[in-house]
């Protein structure tokens, strides 16, 4: 039998209609706030993105030089609201999401008139084993990340939601989980760079946990 899991519907997760919240903490991104996750980026065309070797685990080992040589990939990363629903779309490696919510899915309404949440509501995370990623807002606009330091065994209690000011971007590290960064505002566009590889390791809040988490957003 296959046990090779399904590919996972991102613009159409298969989620219940409503589920308790994670409320994560808001926190002041800074040098000293985000080690071990990553770093603020003031020029993105100056700034190097890690590519880790490509994983062996026994035998010969990998040749020096090899294995890391398919270099990065650049796009840009956009994200919006439509209604209750945070939408993104990243060109560098040709794909779209639906974030999440301002609410349980179940009362979402992409109908609704304009107006910026409090919060998002997320069903998913992932990190990339790779490479690290680098975003950094091309409209100079703050936004929120929410980040938990490496290890599959990731639970919601691990993630803190980073505030990013200052028309600054932020470099995540390989391994370092995330979902996207999130505009203090309707919309906003990032320039995106990451591994070419792309690999990309998933976790399901409400499959998992039972849980959204629920990221706030500071009003403009």
């Amino acid at each position: 039998m296959d046990s090779t899991p399904a590919a996972i519907d991102y613009l159409n997760p298969s989620v219940p209609r409503a589920l308790p919240w994670h409320e994560l903490e808001l926190v002041e991104a800074t040098p000293e706030s985000l080690a071990g996750y990553g770093m603020l980026v003031d020029d993105p065309q100056e700034f190097p993105v890690e590519i880790v070797t490509w994983p062996k685990p026994e035998g010969r080992p990998v040749d020096p030089g090899t294995g890391n040589e398919a270099g990065t990939v650049t796009g840009e990363f956009s994200f919006w609201w439509e209604g209750d629903l945070l939408l993104g779309a990243n060109s560098a490696v040709d794909d779209r999401y639906l974030f999440g919510w301002s609410c349980n899915p179940g009362e979402a309404r992409r109908d609704r008139a304009p107006w910026l949440p409090p919060r998002v509501v997320l069903w998913h995370a992932n990190y990339h084993p790779d490479g690290g990623q680098l975003f950094f807002p091309n409209d100079g606009n703050d936004f929120v990340s929410p980040l938990a330091l490496p290890g599959d065994d990731v639970t919601p209690e691990r993630f803190v939601a980073f505030h990013v000011t200052g028309g600054r971007g932020l470099y995540i590290h390989p391994g370092v989980w995330h979902e996207g960064v999130f505009p203090v505002g309707l919309r906003s566009r990032f320039h995106d760079e990451q591994g070419a590889v792309h690999a990309r390791v998933s976790c399901n809040f409400a499959d998992e946990f039972g849980v959204f988490l629920s990221v706030p957003l500071p009003q403009p």
